[in-house]
């Protein structure tokens, strides 16, 4: 009898453990019918039996895969964060280039992913319909904003470990680089404010936050 993983996938019938890769294939098509109804309804306005009708399975189907809604726009943020934060954060683990060049492409890549209409439309799900919906802002810190938090402080501490950077917490000064990758482009492009968000205006924004944010925290040579 096949079995429903923690995830959502198919195990095969030999209960062998692999994914069925039809019941994969399934879930990937319930997700893209997620994102299209929650982008366009918000989370509220979403129902389960649009996202069916959307994503062109039967109700029976989509909770064989989900069991309500909070659930599935989990899966769906965890699945967007997965495939569009995985450069950032392999970013923060190669190479030998330096501090400098590491963060001003942190910055770059940020900007791009935090103005695409997807994540737009995320944050104003989360943050409209958060007092109705308290598990939506843990969805976020979790996947999203906290994922990234936390990849961030590892690299900031290992660069401190190396004596590239003065920072007593690692921690915070993530959080602080993280809002300044935030002002001017992305916070206007939030609101609906014009900005130039072309991608020389987003090199120059991401430099400048980078030189910013090691000016606080270069070591001061004797």
């Amino acid at each position: 009898m096949t079995g429903i993983t923690d995830d959502g996938h198919t195990d095969t019938p030999d209960g062998s453990g692999n994914i069925d890769p039809a019941g994969s294939a399934k879930r990937e098509q319930i997700l893209k019918g997620a994102e299209a109804i929650f982008l366009a309804d918000g989370y509220e306005g979403a129902s389960m039996s649009r996202i069916a009708q959307m994503a062109g399975v039967s109700k029976g189907t989509l909770y064989n895969h989900f069991d309500g809604k909070a659930s599935l726009f989990s899966a769906f943020f965890e699945e967007q964060v997965r495939c569009r934060l995985s450069p950032i954060e392999a970013l923060s683990h190669g190479g030998e280039q330096s501090v400098r060049v590491t963060l001003t492409r942190f910055a770059d890549m940020t900007v791009h992913l935090l103005i695409s209409p997807v994540a737009l439309g995320l944050y104003r799900i989360i943050v409209s319909e958060v007092d109705k919906f308290p598990h939506l802002a843990d969805t976020f810190w979790r996947y999203g904003f906290g994922r990234t938090l936390s990849n961030l402080s590892e690299y900031l501490a290992r660069s401190v470990a190396q004596g590239e950077l003065d920072i007593a917490d690692p921690s915070l000064s993530a959080e602080q680089f993280l809002l300044m990758c935030q002002a001017r482009i992305i916070q206007r492009r939030r609101f609906g404010l014009p900005v130039d968000d072309s991608d020389a205006a987003i090199a120059d924004f991401a430099a400048f936050t980078a030189d910013s944010f090691l000016k606080i925290y270069e070591p001061r040579h004797q």
